[in-house]
């Protein structure tokens, strides 16, 4: 099946310019032409598009990402780069995940801490219970507001 660049835009959520901008770049190598000079994306294209945003997301640069992509070119004398470079990503995207968990575990206490002070009109109550009185979640969030301070 072949799309257009606007299609393809629309189902990745990314402007048309960011995909003129990776065909220029070489990150998808094989995109055809209409007559007419129109972009048109193939079913190859598509794939490869997912695989450059999930890399992306990790915060991986457009030069690695165009690296890792010319060794799936080169073939099999790649494969212990690419596996390589997978097994970095994941450790990257287990210390984002880490990261995440520790603000999220600070939100949920602030919302607890915020729901609390509504309730009782003032802050003065989740601001003075001991941790001992403080529910699990919030316990957590409090633990992990007092180490980003501490460390």
């Amino acid at each position: 099946m072949f799309y257009s660049i606007g299609e393809v835009a629309s189902k990745f959520n990314i402007p048309t310019s960011t995909l003129r901008y990776y065909d220029r770049e070489g990150l998808l190598s094989n995109v055809k032409r209409s007559s007419g000079g129109i972009r048109v994306f193939s079913d190859v294209e598509i794939e490869t598009l997912k695989v450059i945003e999930c890399l992306k997301s990790t915060g991986m640069q457009i030069k690695d990402i165009k690296q890792f992509l010319d060794w799936c070119f080169e073939g099999d004398k790649t494969l212990n780069k690419r596996r390589d470079m997978f097994y970095e990503r994941r450790s990257v995207v287990e210390k984002q995940m880490e990261e995440l968990q520790k603000t999220l575990e600070m939100i949920q206490f602030k919302c607890w801490y915020y729901e609390t002070a509504c309730e009782a009109g003032t802050e003065d109550k989740p601001r003075n219970m001991s941790i001992d009185d403080l529910p699990e979640n919030a316990k957590k969030g409090k633990a992990a507001l007092a180490r980003s301070f501490t460390q």
